[in-house]
């Protein structure tokens, strides 16, 4: 593999602001009337690093480092288990509050692994495949298209697998598509940025990678 000076520091960003949205997912905020978790306001910069990912280095490489995320996510959680199941020592009294924030209900957690896993591979396959069609132009066209349906499936999974049955049917379709909305609208507001990071890259790292030749099975790892 050709030696990149800062796929790896990418990488941790993407990795990080994963675990970060997983610790905090459950908490919901109110938007235009609709509950929304308020991973909305953060969650869509992992779309702009895997954008980034798949645009300067390829999509096998924005793949391997969602299988990193996932093997993050998994030992995330069991630490937050025994976190949760452990008694606290006489005199400690905030047990409660670990208790609420990181017992979080399996499904919850088994939801944000999905929606993760397909919401992300949806977004790196449509942008590579993108890029090829458009042979690298119009940038926007696939940063914003890759979020328009990866974003969907991923808040679509995540709220229909964590919150189908504590939410009201028509409550949940509406907190899924606000979500969404916000998630996209923040990718286009960053776009600017998006442009600056990738053509920065791509002439520090002297690459600009096109998946002609690539196995697009998401489950290779």
């Amino acid at each position: 593999m050709k030696p990149y000076r800062f796929l790896h520091i990418i990488s941790v960003l993407y990795i990080t602001f994963q675990l970060v949205s997983d610790a905090t997912a459950g908490k919901l905020i109110d938007v235009f009337g609709f509950p929304v978790s308020i991973t909305v306001l953060y969650f869509p910069l992992t779309f702009v690093i895997a954008d980034v990912l798949t645009e300067v280095y390829g999509y096998a490489q924005a793949r391997r480092v969602i299988w990193q995320v996932l093997l993050a996510s998994v030992l995330a959680a069991l630490v937050y288990q025994v976190v949760v199941l452990l008694p606290p020592a006489d005199g400690f009294d905030a047990n409660d509050s670990y208790l609420k924030i990181f017992g979080s209900a399996p499904r919850m957690v088994l939801g944000g692994w999905i929606a993760v896993w397909a919401g992300g591979n949806l977004n790196n396959f449509i942008l590579a495949k993108m890029k090829l069609w458009t042979n690298g132009k119009y940038l926007w066209t696939r940063t914003i298209g890759s979020a328009i349906v990866g974003e969907l499936a991923n808040t679509a999974l995540f709220y229909t697998i964590a919150l189908s049955g504590i939410l009201p049917a028509d409550v949940l379709t509406q907190s899924i598509l606000t979500g969404w909305m916000i998630k996209v609208g923040v990718e286009i507001i960053l776009t600017p940025l998006t442009y600056w990071v990738v053509g920065t890259l791509k002439r520090l790292e002297q690459e600009d990678y096109y998946d002609r030749d690539t196995d697009f099975n998401p489950l290779i790892v």
